[in-house]
């Protein structure tokens, strides 16, 4: 079978195997779920597949022939990638027709040319309206994957030309067997990034790469939950922290930044979408377990090593209400990667958390 790097996501896969043993795909694919869950690997391991040479359709990707090889050091000439730059951190219209021009010539070596947009929300209107009309007269051979977080945040006829495919946090398990398997981290160790990381791969790989971000995601973690027994002025007056905090676990933001420096510098738009975006994330995968723990299923959280703080905070924290709160999380992050006001939403977030008496 080939080789495919993807971990969890079992749907999404078998239907990614499917095509790449047949040697063909649709030639519009959107690939949306949670940062860091694994999109781009997936569409790479498509893209791997269609351009392998091995003759054995069940052993592609091999990752050991020329096409392969060409793929891991970036330099084949029938594979296209596209993704945010510049201080929007925006992909416009320049960049669409770029892809646009290259897409028209046949491929050179493979049996397709590809196409990775990641970070698909990032397109501007202008350019989501160039890439359009690519989707509606695609060329023979071609195939393109777009990835995003959220597919209302594209253009709702670019949605409707595109086969979607739904990813989802991982297995802890899968995620720390992929960790010592990159040799990023031992066995005890990679246990404990999985969990911080709330079942998403890519955010545990980044973890791995900064002794302190663990703690820092937990004390993150444990503010949250603290906060539910809190007053508005109380978890108002939280809300820098914990955007410094998130701050420090954005790797996009280019730097590691201390706590004096997460806390003083002024952070760039950026900076503060990408945090409020972390932090968000961060509180998801926290309700998400408090909700699993309320429904009887504690084995279904992600964080077990907060059991005994998530089997309290179950108890303490209205069910209706999580899920009401869960559902918001979900619209304020769309409204962030819009360009919503980042501390406007978090500010929100905090009022709405599900608020419960200390001594309940």
């Amino acid at each position: 079978m080939g080789e495919f790097r993807t971990r969890g996501q079992v749907a999404a896969t078998a239907a990614v195997r499917r095509w790449v043993a047949a040697a063909e795909a649709p030639h519009a694919l959107l690939f949306v779920g949670p940062e860091g869950c694994g999109k781009t690997t997936l569409a790479l391991d498509l893209v791997a597949g269609l351009c392998c040479l091995a003759s054995d359709a069940a052993a592609r990707p091999c990752r050991a022939c020329a096409a392969c090889h060409k793929l891991e050091h970036g330099n084949h000439p029938d594979v296209h990638r596209l993704a945010p730059g510049g201080a929007g951190g925006q992909i416009k219209i320049g960049d669409v027709r770029a892809l646009l021009a290259d897409l028209a010539l046949l491929p050179a070596e493979a049996r397709v040319r590809t196409a990775i947009i990641e970070q698909a929300h990032r397109l501007n209107p202008d350019a989501q309206n160039a890439l359009l009309k690519l989707l509606e007269e695609a060329p023979a051979r071609v195939v393109i994957v777009l990835t995003a977080t959220a597919e209302s945040l594209l253009l709702e006829t670019v949605v409707s030309r595109c086969q979607r495919i739904r990813l989802g946090p991982v297995a802890t398990a899968d995620v720390a067997a992929l960790l010592v398997e990159r040799g990023v981290a031992d066995p005890s160790a990679a246990a404990v990034l999985a969990r911080a990381a709330g079942g998403r791969p890519g955010v545990a790989l980044a973890l791995a790469g900064d002794p302190e971000a663990v703690l820092t995601e937990g004390r993150l973690v444990r503010t949250l939950l603290d906060l539910a027994a809190a007053d508005r002025r109380t978890r108002l007056a939280a809300a820098p922290e914990l955007l410094a905090d998130a701050r420090r676990l954005v790797p996009a933001c280019g730097e590691e930044l201390d706590s004096d420096v997460a806390t003083t510098r002024t952070a760039s738009p950026a900076e503060r979408r990408l945090a409020a975006l972390r932090l968000i994330e961060t509180w998801r995968a926290l309700a998400r377990d408090v909700a699993m723990t309320a429904l009887g299923w504690p084995d279904a959280a992600l964080r077990l090593d907060l059991a005994d703080e998530l089997q309290t905070a179950a108890r303490r924290i209205p069910g209706p209400g999580l899920v009401a709160f869960l559902s918001r999380l979900d619209r304020l992050a769309v409204a962030v990667e819009a360009y919503a006001n980042p501390e406007l939403a978090v500010d929100a977030l905090l009022l709405a958390w599900p608020r419960v008496a200390a001594g309940s």
